[in-house]
């Protein structure tokens, strides 16, 4: 590691902090200068490829994820951190998997999951969009099945 002070490159790890689970906080002190400087390491990742139902593709985006079920959590008795937690789960979920191309289906399930066991009302809210609830039998027919 290059010293950003006096451009050596002779410098030894003071201190390692974990700062999350994709990220490593090193202290440094340069071996000539003694100053002291902060590197962070973290894990390069793998761009997410998002196939759509109309057979196009586009990047993987959290806050399209995040907007979606911020909608459907909209003036229910839940926080930002809430939210922000499903939508690390999710994203870590899906970079867990082998190919890095994922149906837009399989995160509309992955979100309808995590809503079901957060929120109810969240949930059918999330669904009656997703699922393109046509009448209030599909609606009740979702309603049903929550009840099981």
């Amino acid at each position: 590691m290059q010293c950003p002070y006096c451009s050596l490159g002779e410098t030894r790890v003071v201190d390692t902090r974990e700062v999350d689970e994709e990220a490593t906080r090193r202290r440094r002190e340069c071996e000539s200068c003694a100053k002291r400087f902060t590197t962070y390491e973290r894990i390069e990742s793998v761009d997410l490829t998002v196939l759509k139902k109309d057979g196009s593709t586009e990047p993987f985006s959290r806050d399209k994820v995040k907007a979606g079920i911020t909608k459907a959590c909209e003036k229910r008795p839940i926080t930002d951190e809430q939210v922000d937690a499903i939508v690390n789960q999710i994203e870590r979920t899906l970079r867990r998997r082998k190919s890095t191309e994922v149906r837009s289906t399989d995160i509309g399930d992955i979100v309808m999951k995590k809503l079901k066991k957060l929120d109810e009302v969240a949930y059918i809210r999330f669904a009656s969009v997703y699922q393109s609830f046509e009448s209030a039998k599909a609606f009740e027919k979702q309603l049903a099945a929550l009840k099981t």
